[in-house]
């Protein structure tokens, strides 16, 4: 069996995946993550999660008690970012230089970022112009990981009557084809209240306008 590829920083495409999907869960949502939301967002099973937990918590990559909350370390933060990085950089390169729509570029960016290297990305960060947020609005990180802390807050969550949309989940190809068609991207102003479903409207964010 050949040996499991391993990145810049001698982690597994399996560890830098958990990573990045732990960092997801909290981006937007101040909420505990335990293995078994982990393992949802990954589409794993819950004993997989548990493992892996395990084996990122004894390099220091993540802090968890058993049967308590998964947080990222500094250190895990850290490679969480250079992979959220590259995805949404890749994104951005696939939308604005091959022509992809910003439905179509989610997964393609998820099988390609596991294979460039980090040289490779900040020349591709150059050549794109150093963009500030990848097709859905999400905010890029710098190469030293810095990232720009956003005042949005989800639409079903919004009590004003106008807004403007800063980001929109990525992870529902149908409900973006969808939300292109009605006018629903990053940057749009909308009228409150608009007609969307619950569910939909939990997939946008907004400030106000």
């Amino acid at each position: 069996m050949a040996p499991a590829r391993r990145g810049p920083a001698g982690l597994t495409t399996s560890e830098e995946d958990y990573l990045k999907a732990l960092y997801a869960l909290t981006e937007w949502e101040d909420a505990e993550v335990g293995t078994g939301a982990l393992a949802d967002q990954l589409g794993l099973s819950p004993a997989s999660a548990t493992a892996m937990v395990q084996k990122l918590a004894a390099k220091e990559l993540v802090n968890h008690v058993p049967r308590g909350a998964i947080t990222l370390s500094e250190s895990g933060r850290r490679e969480a970012l250079r992979m959220v990085r590259r995805h949404r950089l890749l994104e951005t390169f696939l939308r604005d230089e091959l022509g992809y729509g910003w439905d179509e570029v989610h997964d393609e960016a998820e099988a390609l970022e596991h294979t460039v290297t980090d040289r490779f990305i900040n020349a591709l960060d150059a050549r794109l112009g150093h963009p500030r947020h990848d097709p859905h609005g999400d905010a890029i990180p710098s190469a030293d990981g810095t990232l720009p802390v956003s005042a949005a807050i989800r639409l079903d969550r919004f009590t004003g009557s106008r807004a403007v949309i800063d980001r929109i989940s990525d992870e529902d190809p149908q409900f973006l084809r969808r939300a292109a068609a009605q006018g629903l991207v990053p940057g749009a102003g909308i009228e409150l209240p608009h007609q969307l479903d619950f569910i939909e409207a939990s997939l946008i964010w907004v400030r106000k306008a």
